[in-house]
C-alpha cells in the first residue's frame, strides 16, 4: 500500500524526533502493509520551514538507513504544504515538492481554526497552472467541523481531499470519526492516508482504517482509495465520484419557555 501523507524524517518537525523514532515508524509502516510512503514535513505552517533540498536530503539519508537494516520501505520526499500567500511564486521558483513527479498533485494543509478567504482564488489559479490542490486532514479543521458543507465547493470546482486513518478510526474522538465517515460517504475525500508522528497515538492505523471502510463502504470503496492513491503518486488522472452535502440534523427551535 501506499501512504501519501507521512512524517518520518528525524527532528523535521513534530513528527519523528530521532533516528531510532524513524526507524520504529517504518517497521510499524511495513507491519501495517505499506510498501511506499510519500514523507510530508510541515512546510511553511509558521513554526517549520522545510525547504524542498532538505526534503530530499533528508529523505536519501533516511532510505540509506533503511537500506542498510533490510526495512522494505520505500520513500519519496514531499511536503505537507500550510496554505499561504507565496504558494505560486514557490512553486515558480521550484521550491515546492509536489506528491508526484509531473508537479500534478499538491499537499494543502489549512490552518486548524479556518479556511482563509483567499483559498478560492488561489485553488483556481492552481488549477489553471494544471495544478491539482490535495486538502490534507479536513475533517480535523475547525470550519469543517462547524459546516462539512464548506468543503463541497472546492470538491465540486476540482480540489480532492485526504481523510486520516487514524481520524476515521477514533483516534481523535467520536466526533471526529463520525464526520470522516460523513465525508467518505459524501464523495468529498478521496484517498487515505496515515498523518503518521510516532508509533503511539499518531500511528499509521492503516490496516483497521480500511478494515472498517470495507466494513462500512465495501471492497469496493477500498479498492477506490488505493487506486487514486497510486494515481496521485503516478500523477494519473484521478477518476471521482460525484461529492454531494453531508445532512446535518437541524436542531429544533425552542417555541415555548418551560
Amino acid at each position: 500500500m501506499i501512504d501519501l501523507h507521512c512524517h518520518l524524517l528525524p527532528g523535521v518537525d513534530d513528527g519523528a524526533r530521532t533516528l531510532d523514532d524513524s526507524l520504529a515508524m517504518a517497521q510499524q509502516a511495513v507491519a501495517e502493509g505499506i510498501s511506499h510512503i510519500l514523507v510530508t514535513p510541515h512546510h511553511k505552517n509558521g513554526k517549520y520551514l522545510n525547504p524542498k533540498e532538505a526534503v530530499m536530503e533528508a529523505t536519501a539519508a533516511l532510505q540509506a538507513e533503511l537500506d542498510s537494516r533490510g526495512i522494505g520501505l520505500t520513500l519519496f520526499p514531499g511536503q505537507e504544504v500550510r496554505i499561504n500567500g507565496e504558494i505560486l511564486n514557490d512553486i515558480e521558483n521550484g521550491d515546492i515538492l509536489f506528491i508526484d513527479d509531473e508537479e500534478h498533485y499538491l499537499l494543502i494543509e489549512f490552518p486548524t481554526m479556518s479556511i482563509p478567504h483567499y483559498t478560492e482564488s488561489l485553488f483556481f489559479k492552481l488549477r489553471q497552472k494544471g495544478i491539482t490542490p490535495v486538502i490534507v486532514h479536513p475533517e480535523r479543521n475547525q470550519a469543517v467541523i462547524d459546516d462539512p458543507n464548506i468543503l463541497l465547493p472546492f470538491i465540486e470546482r476540482g480540489a480532492l481531499a485526504q481523510v486520516t486513518a487514524s481520524s476515521y478510526v477514533g483516534a481523535f474522538g467520536k466526533e471526529i470519526a463520525k464526520l470522516s465517515n460523513q465525508l467518505i460517504e459524501a464523495n468529498l475525500v478521496h484517498i487515505l492516508a496515515s498523518d503518521a508522528h510516532n508509533t503511539r497515538g499518531r500511528g499509521f492505523h492503516f490496516r483497521k482504517a480500511f478494515a472498517k471502510l470495507e466494513a462500512e463502504f465495501g471492497p469496493e470503496k477500498v479498492a477506490y482509495f488505493k487506486q487514486n492513491a497510486k494515481d496521485l503518486f503516478n500523477g494519473d488522472v484521478v477518476h471521482t465520484e460525484d461529492p454531494s452535502e453531508v445532512y446535518q440534523k437541524k436542531k429544533r427551535f425552542r417555541l415555548f419557555g418551560k
